[in-house]
């Protein structure tokens, strides 16, 4: 038996009764986190990084008594990977990237090879080198909200 109210999905398990977001409410977060971090928006770091703190710690204080812990920690991974795509597009020439990468302490022969990659912005984001170069203690230290912390 489930039931949605308020945007919470309440039911009935062999553990008990639970109490989480509705799937609507997971689909409408994502949504608008997806259109905060557009790579086209052309907005400071600073302020996208405030209205993704704004909107979460909105959401995360209405939803909070829910069981979610799981789809926070997916959220983040998928946040925080949205962001890297955003950084890496807003470095838009080669040159910018090998002095961003080099700053954020790879050798000048791996960024000036990983500098001039082609692939696309999304596989970038997922790549060992953003990864290693624009760690979550690096995306934590320039504002963003760690999501999984929160709860």
């Amino acid at each position: 038996l489930r039931l949605k109210f308020l945007g919470f999905s309440l039911g009935v398990s062999t553990k008990g009764t639970y109490v989480r977001p509705s799937g609507q409410a997971k689909k409408r977060v994502k949504q608008s986190l997806k259109l905060l971090t557009k790579r086209n928006r052309g907005r400071s770091l600073d302020v996208i990084f405030k209205e993704i703190n704004q909107k979460m710690t909105g959401w995360l204080n209405y939803y909070g008594i829910g069981k979610m812990k799981v789809f926070i920690k997916e959220l983040d991974e998928w946040l925080r990977s949205r962001i890297r795509q955003y950084i890496w597009k807003s470095w838009k020439k080669t040159k910018t990237r090998f002095k961003n990468l080099v700053k954020l302490g790879m050798t000048r022969v791996q960024a000036r090879i990983f500098a001039n990659a082609r692939k696309g912005y999304w596989r970038i984001a997922h790549s060992k080198t953003l990864l290693y170069t624009l760690t979550n203690e690096k995306l934590e230290s320039l504002g963003l909200i760690n999501m999984s912390t929160k709860l």
